[in-house]
């Protein structure tokens, strides 16, 4: 009886040994940098597609020694460059964090509104009027300058202003984009006081290559290699960029993603980033589209090309990073942005149902309805993308219930060809049907209309009054999630994820809170 107790004191100790080693073993120590990479319209097909043509070090080295989570979305409809970009920095969807595009319509004037524009905030090297006051919640570089006290260096760097500004947040020491007019490295004022003598310095040594360079297959095998499918040999491209659209152009190119890492690299070494024990972030973003956004029919070699020069940034990017510091004090983590743009293909060529929906004149057949039912008016006030705007004022004049009128709206637009899906704000608010959460998750009633149109896959939406033209489509893109360093396991995990993960991923990896409208859980 006395050896039994022994026995099983010394069995409790042991396991309660092992239990607090094992522990330990788990809690490594917080980065001393995250860089965290959003790559626009990153694609999983022509990521894989394009890898005889990778080097050792880029993603063939993330796949091979990261965590790849390869089925990965956005939890919300539909998706953009800017909407992408602050769900992941947020950790949620435009419904709380307010950022439902690039561009929305602005109630009050009725004009479309760019996502970063601030007229209170000038700009340096830029004539660009910016800031994040858009944003809604806290993000990722904000909960981290708060968690330190604002000891924590937070910057963000890429071509695109929205990018920029968006991935850096409320707190951030400094968001850096390439200005469409001037192609300078160019910020606002709302981060800088005056311009950094290491931005201007960067600029007076580096400006003067985009005008002389030229774009070119960096491989030799291009145009022996097509993953498309009229492939074969293709004829070589070169670029020299020139013209007033010469810096959009570059931004669009190869080449851009060179010049993301140069400034990414010289923007951690100038601000010391790392240094300490305190954790920094860097948000840098890059680009994975087509040319000039052109069809990927006419720039196909220039799309493979783009891919390879990527590949060779990345690696390029954590060679010089772990040369740096350790692995181990280092989290790396890279998704996309999750859309692409698409292409107005010729449907009615191949005997493909298609058609074209014209929403201002059905905006124009519904004020007409309207009109039958409660007297003439203009009752749907203007169209932005697939919305409507309803004249609130018009109806409560006419003491209509909004509910009555949506509803109305709904029935009448669901008869007509072209439309696939009609959905009122109110329906959006309300509704807890799994059926439309993606598109709830993407609305926000301070930016949206009243009405929300989904076109019909294969038809065209056309807005005479303003010409635009967009082709609908219902294709998933597949892209991943990956993180690298830090104390990471390699794995290949298919189950799927959403990008709201993100956030509490790395905030939970540098112990700090997760941004305040973020409710997902960690990866892992």
């Amino acid at each position: 009886m006395y050896n039994k107790y022994i026995s099983l004191t010394l069995l409790a100790a042991i396991t309660a040994t092992s239990g607090r080693a094992e522990m330990t073993q788990s809690i490594l120590p917080a980065p001393k940098l995250v860089i965290n990479i959003a790559i626009d319209q990153l694609r999983s097909d022509y990521l894989e597609a394009f890898a005889p043509l990778y080097g050792s070090g880029g993603f063939k080295h993330l796949y091979s020694k990261g965590m790849v989570y390869s089925n990965a979305s956005f939890p919300f409809s539909p998706i953009d460059r800017a909407s992408a970009i602050a769900a992941i920095t947020t950790g949620t969807t435009p419904y709380y964090n307010s950022i439902v595009g690039t561009k929305w319509l602005d109630k009050e004037t009725l004009r479309p509104a760019y996502c970063v524009d601030d007229n209170k905030y000038g700009g340096y090297l830029t004539k660009d009027c910016s800031s994040p006051k858009n944003i809604s919640t806290s993000t990722l570089g904000d909960e981290l300058k708060v968690s330190t006290g604002g000891s924590a260096i937070v910057y963000a760097v890429a071509p695109f202003r929205d990018a920029a500004v968006l991935s850096a947040g409320h707190a951030a020491d400094g968001a850096l984009w390439i200005d469409d007019e001037n192609g300078f490295w160019c910020s606002s004022n709302y981060y800088f006081k005056t311009t950094p003598s290491w931005i201007q310095a960067y600029n007076n040594l580096n400006h003067s290559k985009i005008e002389s360079v030229e774009w070119e297959p960096v491989n030799s095998l291009s145009g022996n290699f097509s993953y498309f499918m009229n492939g074969g040999m293709q004829k070589p491209f070169k670029h020299k960029f020139s013209g007033p659209r010469r810096y959009r152009e570059y931004k669009t190119s190869g080449l851009v993603n060179e010049a993301v890492t140069d400034m990414a690299l010289q923007c951690i070494r100038t601000n010391a980033m790392g240094s300490d024990n305190i954790t920094d972030l860097i948000n840098i973003t890059y680009y994975a589209g087509n040319f000039d956004h052109k069809a990927v029919t006419e720039c196909q070699m220039e799309l493979q090309d783009t891919y390879v020069r990527l590949d060779r940034e990345i690696a390029r990017l954590i060679k010089v990073l772990e040369q740096q510091f350790s692995t181990q004090s280092i989290l790396f983590v890279l998704t996309s942005t999750g859309y692409f743009d698409e292409e107005n293909a010729d449907y009615g060529k191949y005997n493909i149902p298609s058609g074209t929906f014209f929403i201002n004149r059905t905006a124009n057949l519904l004020n007409m309805y309207f009109g039958a039912l409660w007297g003439q008016g203009k009752y749907v006030e203007t169209c932005f993308g697939t919305q409507m705007f309803f004249n609130h004022s018009l109806f409560e004049q006419k003491r209509v219930s909004f509910a009555d009128a949506t509803g109305r709206a709904q029935e009448f637009l669901g008869q007509i060809s072209g439309i696939r899906n009609v959905y009122t704000s109110l329906q959006l608010l309300a509704s807890g049907n799994e059926n439309i959460q993606k598109i709830r998750n993407g609305f926000n009633p301070e930016r949206n209309g009243d009405i929300i149109i989904e076109v019909a896959p294969g038809w065209k939406l056309l807005n005479e009054d303003n010409l635009e033209s967009q082709l609908a489509r219902a294709s998933f893109i597949q892209f991943p999630i990956i993180i690298y360093g830090a104390g990471t396991k390699a794995e290949r995990i298919l189950t799927h994820v959403t990008t709201d993960r993100i956030a509490p991923t790395i905030s939970k990896a540098i112990r700090i809170r997760a941004p305040n409208a973020c409710s997902s859980e960690p990866l892992n």
